[in-house]
Protein backbone atom coordinates (compact mmCIF):
# COMPACT_ATOMS: atom_id res chain seq x y z
CA UNK A 1 0.00 0.00 0.00
CA UNK A 2 2.89 2.27 0.81
CA UNK A 3 4.46 1.65 -2.61
CA UNK A 4 1.17 2.36 -4.39
CA UNK A 5 0.90 5.67 -2.53
CA UNK A 6 4.43 6.68 -3.52
CA UNK A 7 3.84 5.73 -7.15
CA UNK A 8 0.60 7.70 -7.21
CA UNK A 9 2.38 10.69 -5.78
CA UNK A 10 5.06 10.40 -8.43
CA UNK A 11 2.44 10.23 -11.19
CA UNK A 12 0.66 13.24 -9.70
CA UNK A 13 3.92 15.17 -9.55
CA UNK A 14 4.64 14.27 -13.17
CA UNK A 15 1.15 15.43 -14.18
CA UNK A 16 1.65 18.68 -12.32
CA UNK A 17 4.95 19.13 -14.09
CA UNK A 18 3.28 18.65 -17.46
CA UNK A 19 0.54 21.12 -16.53
CA UNK A 20 3.09 23.70 -15.45
CA UNK A 21 5.06 23.19 -18.62
CA UNK A 22 1.92 23.64 -20.72
CA UNK A 23 1.03 26.78 -18.79
CA UNK A 24 4.51 28.18 -19.39
CA UNK A 25 4.09 27.48 -23.10
CA UNK A 26 0.97 29.63 -23.29
CA UNK A 27 0.65 33.36 -23.81
CA UNK A 28 -2.38 34.78 -22.06
CA UNK A 29 -4.38 37.59 -23.62
CA UNK A 30 -7.64 39.15 -22.50
CA UNK A 31 -10.86 39.96 -24.32
CA UNK A 32 -12.97 42.54 -22.50
CA UNK A 33 -16.40 43.79 -23.47
CA UNK A 34 -20.13 43.80 -22.70
CA UNK A 35 -21.03 40.11 -22.67
CA UNK A 36 -24.21 40.95 -20.75
CA UNK A 37 -26.54 43.94 -20.62
CA UNK A 38 -28.07 46.12 -23.31
CA UNK A 39 -24.86 46.20 -25.38
CA UNK A 40 -24.20 42.46 -25.30
CA UNK A 41 -24.53 42.26 -29.09
CA UNK A 42 -21.28 44.19 -29.35
CA UNK A 43 -19.57 41.99 -26.77
CA UNK A 44 -20.55 39.00 -28.88
CA UNK A 45 -18.97 40.66 -31.93
CA UNK A 46 -15.71 41.25 -30.06
CA UNK A 47 -15.52 37.69 -28.76
CA UNK A 48 -16.41 36.17 -32.13
CA UNK A 49 -13.55 38.03 -33.80
CA UNK A 50 -11.14 37.23 -30.97
CA UNK A 51 -12.03 33.53 -30.96
CA UNK A 52 -11.30 33.19 -34.66
CA UNK A 53 -8.08 35.21 -34.47
CA UNK A 54 -6.73 33.07 -31.63
CA UNK A 55 -7.74 29.90 -33.47
CA UNK A 56 -6.00 31.00 -36.67
CA UNK A 57 -2.85 32.17 -34.88
CA UNK A 58 -2.56 28.91 -32.93
CA UNK A 59 -3.23 26.85 -36.06
CA UNK A 60 -0.30 28.63 -37.69
CA UNK A 61 2.06 27.80 -34.81
CA UNK A 62 1.18 30.43 -32.23
CA UNK A 63 3.32 33.42 -31.31
CA UNK A 64 7.06 32.85 -30.87
CA UNK A 65 6.42 29.12 -30.65
CA UNK A 66 3.80 29.42 -27.92
CA UNK A 67 0.04 28.93 -28.07
CA UNK A 68 -2.20 31.87 -27.27
CA UNK A 69 -4.79 31.44 -24.51
CA UNK A 70 -7.78 33.80 -24.54
CA UNK A 71 -9.44 34.90 -21.28
CA UNK A 72 -12.77 36.69 -21.72
CA UNK A 73 -14.28 39.02 -19.12
CA UNK A 74 -17.57 40.90 -19.00
CA UNK A 75 -17.65 44.63 -18.25
CA UNK A 76 -21.32 45.22 -19.25
CA UNK A 77 -20.17 48.64 -20.55
CA UNK A 78 -20.09 49.78 -16.92
CA UNK A 79 -17.04 51.81 -15.77
CA UNK A 80 -16.82 50.21 -12.31
CA UNK A 81 -17.25 46.71 -13.68
CA UNK A 82 -14.64 47.50 -16.33
CA UNK A 83 -12.07 48.35 -13.67
CA UNK A 84 -12.88 45.11 -11.86
CA UNK A 85 -12.59 43.16 -15.11
CA UNK A 86 -9.26 44.84 -15.88
CA UNK A 87 -7.91 43.90 -12.45
CA UNK A 88 -9.04 40.31 -13.04
CA UNK A 89 -7.14 40.13 -16.32
CA UNK A 90 -4.03 41.69 -14.79
CA UNK A 91 -4.23 39.14 -11.98
CA UNK A 92 -4.52 36.35 -14.55
CA UNK A 93 -1.24 37.46 -16.09
CA UNK A 94 -2.37 38.63 -19.52
CA UNK A 95 0.12 40.56 -21.65
CA UNK A 96 -2.45 42.19 -23.91
CA UNK A 97 -6.17 43.02 -23.89
CA UNK A 98 -8.47 43.14 -26.90
CA UNK A 99 -10.98 45.68 -25.57
CA UNK A 100 -12.83 47.30 -24.15
CA UNK A 101 -15.82 48.19 -26.33
CA UNK A 102 -17.45 51.20 -24.67
CA UNK A 103 -15.29 54.29 -24.20
CA UNK A 104 -16.71 54.63 -20.69
CA UNK A 105 -15.12 51.25 -19.95
CA UNK A 106 -11.87 51.60 -21.89
CA UNK A 107 -10.84 54.90 -20.32
CA UNK A 108 -10.91 53.84 -16.63
CA UNK A 109 -9.65 50.34 -17.48
CA UNK A 110 -6.68 51.84 -19.33
CA UNK A 111 -5.38 53.26 -16.06
CA UNK A 112 -5.32 49.75 -14.56
CA UNK A 113 -3.49 48.33 -17.57
CA UNK A 114 -1.01 51.21 -17.72
CA UNK A 115 -0.15 50.83 -14.03
CA UNK A 116 0.35 47.09 -14.54
CA UNK A 117 2.30 47.48 -17.79
CA UNK A 118 -0.29 45.59 -19.87
CA UNK A 119 -1.02 46.48 -23.50
CA UNK A 120 -4.62 47.53 -24.27
CA UNK A 121 -5.81 47.74 -27.88
CA UNK A 122 -9.45 48.70 -28.30
CA UNK A 123 -11.22 47.69 -31.50
CA UNK A 124 -14.13 50.02 -30.80
CA UNK A 125 -13.55 52.86 -28.31
CA UNK A 126 -13.75 56.05 -30.36
CA UNK A 127 -13.73 58.78 -27.70
CA UNK A 128 -10.56 60.90 -28.22
CA UNK A 129 -9.77 60.93 -24.48
CA UNK A 130 -8.99 57.21 -24.58
CA UNK A 131 -5.66 57.75 -26.36
CA UNK A 132 -5.20 61.47 -25.68
CA UNK A 133 -4.18 60.67 -22.10
CA UNK A 134 -0.84 59.59 -23.54
CA UNK A 135 -0.29 56.10 -22.14
CA UNK A 136 2.44 54.10 -23.88
CA UNK A 137 0.24 51.00 -23.52
CA UNK A 138 -2.99 52.31 -25.09
CA UNK A 139 -3.92 51.79 -28.76
CA UNK A 140 -7.00 51.47 -30.94
CA UNK A 141 -7.75 49.83 -34.29
CA UNK A 142 -10.82 52.01 -34.96
CA UNK A 143 -11.33 55.68 -35.76
CA UNK A 144 -12.12 58.57 -33.42
CA UNK A 145 -15.24 60.59 -32.65
CA UNK A 146 -13.66 63.83 -33.83
CA UNK A 147 -13.33 62.21 -37.26
CA UNK A 148 -16.76 60.63 -37.17
CA UNK A 149 -18.49 63.79 -35.91
CA UNK A 150 -16.99 65.86 -38.71
CA UNK A 151 -18.16 63.40 -41.38
CA UNK A 152 -21.70 63.40 -39.97
CA UNK A 153 -21.87 67.20 -39.74
CA UNK A 154 -20.58 67.68 -43.28
CA UNK A 155 -23.07 65.16 -44.63
CA UNK A 156 -25.97 66.87 -42.85
CA UNK A 157 -24.88 70.30 -44.08
CA UNK A 158 -24.62 69.09 -47.67
CA UNK A 159 -27.65 66.83 -47.96
CA UNK A 160 -30.11 68.37 -45.48
CA UNK A 161 -29.55 72.14 -45.74
CA UNK A 162 -33.13 72.99 -44.79
CA UNK A 163 -33.61 70.45 -42.01
CA UNK A 164 -34.70 71.44 -38.53
CA UNK A 165 -32.18 69.54 -36.46
CA UNK A 166 -32.18 67.99 -33.00
CA UNK A 167 -29.04 66.44 -31.52
CA UNK A 168 -29.63 63.93 -28.73
CA UNK A 169 -27.19 62.02 -26.55
CA UNK A 170 -27.37 59.47 -23.75
CA UNK A 171 -24.94 61.43 -21.53
CA UNK A 172 -22.39 58.58 -21.67
CA UNK A 173 -18.71 59.11 -22.40
CA UNK A 174 -19.25 57.74 -25.88
CA UNK A 175 -22.71 59.07 -26.73
CA UNK A 176 -22.23 62.61 -25.45
CA UNK A 177 -18.69 62.68 -26.80
CA UNK A 178 -19.70 62.01 -30.37
CA UNK A 179 -22.87 64.14 -30.19
CA UNK A 180 -20.75 67.06 -28.97
CA UNK A 181 -18.44 66.59 -31.94
CA UNK A 182 -21.45 66.77 -34.28
CA UNK A 183 -22.68 69.91 -32.50
CA UNK A 184 -19.24 71.52 -32.68
CA UNK A 185 -18.82 70.80 -36.38
CA UNK A 186 -22.35 71.86 -37.30
CA UNK A 187 -21.63 75.16 -35.57
CA UNK A 188 -18.40 75.57 -37.55
CA UNK A 189 -20.40 74.96 -40.72
CA UNK A 190 -22.99 77.56 -39.66
CA UNK A 191 -25.72 74.93 -39.47
CA UNK A 192 -28.18 75.73 -36.66
CA UNK A 193 -29.34 73.07 -34.21
CA UNK A 194 -32.90 73.71 -33.07
CA UNK A 195 -32.88 71.41 -30.06
CA UNK A 196 -30.11 69.84 -27.93
CA UNK A 197 -30.78 67.48 -25.05
CA UNK A 198 -29.62 64.37 -23.20
CA UNK A 199 -31.90 61.42 -22.54
CA UNK A 200 -31.67 58.73 -19.87
CA UNK A 201 -30.02 55.56 -21.16
CA UNK A 202 -32.07 52.48 -20.40
CA UNK A 203 -35.35 54.40 -20.15
CA UNK A 204 -38.39 52.50 -21.41
CA UNK A 205 -40.63 55.46 -22.22
CA UNK A 206 -39.44 58.25 -24.50
CA UNK A 207 -42.89 59.68 -25.20
CA UNK A 208 -42.14 63.04 -23.54
CA UNK A 209 -38.97 63.46 -25.61
CA UNK A 210 -40.80 62.52 -28.80
CA UNK A 211 -43.63 64.94 -28.04
CA UNK A 212 -41.10 67.75 -27.64
CA UNK A 213 -39.43 66.87 -30.95
CA UNK A 214 -42.81 66.83 -32.72
CA UNK A 215 -43.82 70.12 -31.10
CA UNK A 216 -40.61 71.79 -32.32
CA UNK A 217 -41.13 70.57 -35.87
CA UNK A 218 -37.88 68.59 -35.94
CA UNK A 219 -37.17 66.92 -39.29
CA UNK A 220 -33.72 65.40 -38.60
CA UNK A 221 -32.67 63.71 -35.36
CA UNK A 222 -29.02 62.87 -34.66
CA UNK A 223 -28.64 60.33 -31.84
CA UNK A 224 -25.38 59.84 -29.95
CA UNK A 225 -25.79 56.64 -27.96
CA UNK A 226 -26.24 52.89 -28.19
CA UNK A 227 -28.63 50.86 -30.32
CA UNK A 228 -30.97 49.73 -27.53
CA UNK A 229 -32.02 53.31 -26.77
CA UNK A 230 -31.90 54.71 -30.29
CA UNK A 231 -33.96 51.77 -31.54
CA UNK A 232 -36.59 52.36 -28.89
CA UNK A 233 -36.75 56.09 -29.63
CA UNK A 234 -37.37 55.33 -33.30
CA UNK A 235 -39.98 52.66 -32.60
CA UNK A 236 -41.89 54.81 -30.12
CA UNK A 237 -41.58 57.81 -32.43
CA UNK A 238 -43.15 55.88 -35.31
CA UNK A 239 -45.98 54.79 -33.01
CA UNK A 240 -46.67 58.49 -32.32
CA UNK A 241 -46.52 59.40 -36.02
CA UNK A 242 -43.08 61.01 -35.73
CA UNK A 243 -40.91 59.92 -38.66
CA UNK A 244 -37.96 62.31 -39.16
CA UNK A 245 -34.68 61.46 -40.82
CA UNK A 246 -32.64 59.64 -38.17
CA UNK A 247 -28.84 59.80 -38.14
CA UNK A 248 -26.52 57.93 -35.78
CA UNK A 249 -23.04 56.45 -35.47
CA UNK A 250 -21.10 53.20 -35.25
CA UNK A 251 -22.91 52.02 -32.10
CA UNK A 252 -26.03 51.60 -34.24
CA UNK A 253 -24.30 49.27 -36.70
CA UNK A 254 -25.66 45.94 -35.50
CA UNK A 255 -28.54 43.67 -36.54
CA UNK A 256 -29.74 44.04 -32.94
CA UNK A 257 -30.91 47.57 -33.81
CA UNK A 258 -33.59 46.11 -36.07
CA UNK A 259 -34.75 43.79 -33.33
CA UNK A 260 -35.49 46.86 -31.19
CA UNK A 261 -36.62 49.41 -33.77
CA UNK A 262 -38.31 47.19 -36.33
CA UNK A 263 -39.37 48.94 -39.56
CA UNK A 264 -38.85 52.35 -37.90
CA UNK A 265 -35.10 51.97 -38.54
CA UNK A 266 -35.62 51.91 -42.30
CA UNK A 267 -33.66 54.74 -43.92
CA UNK A 268 -31.58 55.57 -40.85
CA UNK A 269 -28.16 57.01 -41.70
CA UNK A 270 -25.04 55.91 -39.81
CA UNK A 271 -21.34 56.72 -39.87
CA UNK A 272 -19.01 53.73 -40.01
CA UNK A 273 -15.83 52.90 -41.92
CA UNK A 274 -16.16 51.06 -45.25
CA UNK A 275 -17.36 47.47 -44.67
CA UNK A 276 -14.34 45.53 -43.44
CA UNK A 277 -15.85 42.27 -44.64
CA UNK A 278 -15.41 43.46 -48.24
CA UNK A 279 -11.66 44.03 -47.88
CA UNK A 280 -9.67 41.49 -49.96
CA UNK A 281 -7.45 40.91 -46.91
CA UNK A 282 -10.51 39.78 -44.94
CA UNK A 283 -11.68 37.15 -47.44
CA UNK A 284 -10.23 34.13 -45.61
CA UNK A 285 -11.55 35.22 -42.20
CA UNK A 286 -14.97 36.05 -43.66
CA UNK A 287 -15.17 32.61 -45.28
CA UNK A 288 -14.28 30.96 -41.95
CA UNK A 289 -16.90 33.01 -40.11
CA UNK A 290 -19.59 32.11 -42.63
CA UNK A 291 -18.75 28.41 -42.23
CA UNK A 292 -19.38 28.90 -38.51
CA UNK A 293 -22.66 30.74 -39.28
CA UNK A 294 -21.20 33.89 -37.73
CA UNK A 295 -21.95 37.39 -39.04
CA UNK A 296 -18.67 39.11 -40.08
CA UNK A 297 -20.09 42.64 -39.89
CA UNK A 298 -19.80 45.28 -37.16
CA UNK A 299 -16.76 44.95 -34.91
CA UNK A 300 -16.01 41.26 -35.51
CA UNK A 301 -13.12 41.91 -37.89
CA UNK A 302 -11.90 44.88 -35.84
CA UNK A 303 -11.48 42.51 -32.91
CA UNK A 304 -9.75 39.97 -35.15
CA UNK A 305 -7.37 42.67 -36.43
CA UNK A 306 -6.58 43.79 -32.88
CA UNK A 307 -5.19 40.38 -31.95
CA UNK A 308 -3.65 39.95 -35.39
CA UNK A 309 -1.66 43.18 -35.20
CA UNK A 310 -0.49 42.39 -31.64
CA UNK A 311 0.75 38.97 -32.75
CA UNK A 312 2.64 40.43 -35.71
CA UNK A 313 4.26 43.11 -33.54
CA UNK A 314 5.26 40.53 -30.91
CA UNK A 315 6.93 38.41 -33.58
CA UNK A 316 8.83 41.40 -34.92
CA UNK A 317 9.84 42.45 -31.39
CA UNK A 318 10.90 38.84 -30.63
CA UNK A 319 9.06 39.30 -27.35
CA UNK A 320 5.60 39.44 -25.80
CA UNK A 321 6.79 42.02 -23.28
CA UNK A 322 4.01 44.66 -23.50
CA UNK A 323 6.33 47.67 -23.59
CA UNK A 324 8.51 46.15 -26.31
CA UNK A 325 5.43 45.26 -28.36
CA UNK A 326 3.99 48.76 -27.85
CA UNK A 327 7.21 50.33 -29.13
CA UNK A 328 7.19 48.00 -32.13
CA UNK A 329 3.57 48.91 -32.93
CA UNK A 330 4.49 52.59 -33.01
CA UNK A 331 7.70 52.34 -35.03
CA UNK A 332 6.69 49.41 -37.25
CA UNK A 333 3.95 49.11 -39.82
CA UNK A 334 1.97 49.39 -41.85
CA UNK A 335 0.82 46.09 -40.34
CA UNK A 336 -1.07 43.67 -42.61
CA UNK A 337 -4.49 42.90 -41.13
CA UNK A 338 -7.99 41.85 -42.18
CA UNK A 339 -8.85 45.56 -42.18
CA UNK A 340 -6.02 46.30 -44.59
CA UNK A 341 -2.68 47.88 -43.63
CA UNK A 342 -2.69 49.54 -40.18
CA UNK A 343 -0.28 52.07 -38.70
CA UNK A 344 -0.38 53.75 -35.31
CA UNK A 345 0.27 57.30 -34.17
CA UNK A 346 -0.20 59.00 -30.80
CA UNK A 347 -3.97 59.18 -31.24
Amino acid sequence: MRNIFLNSAAVAALALGITAANADAQIKIGVAGPLTGSNAAFGTQLKTGADLAVHDINAAGGVLGKKVKEIAVDDACDPKQAVSAANTLVGDGVVMVDGHFCSASSIPASKVYTDAGVLEISPASTNPTYTDEGSAFTFRTCGRDDQQGLVAAEYIAKHFPNAKIAVLDDNSTYGKGIADQVRLNLKKLNVPVAYNTSYTAGDKDYSALISRLKQDGITLVYIGGYYADSGLIMRQGAAQGFTPQYFSEDAAVTPALWQVAGPAAEGMLMTFPPPAEKEPSAAKAVAELKKLNEDPTGYVLYSYATIQVWAEAAKKAHSTNPLKVAKELKKGGPWPTVLGPLSFDSK
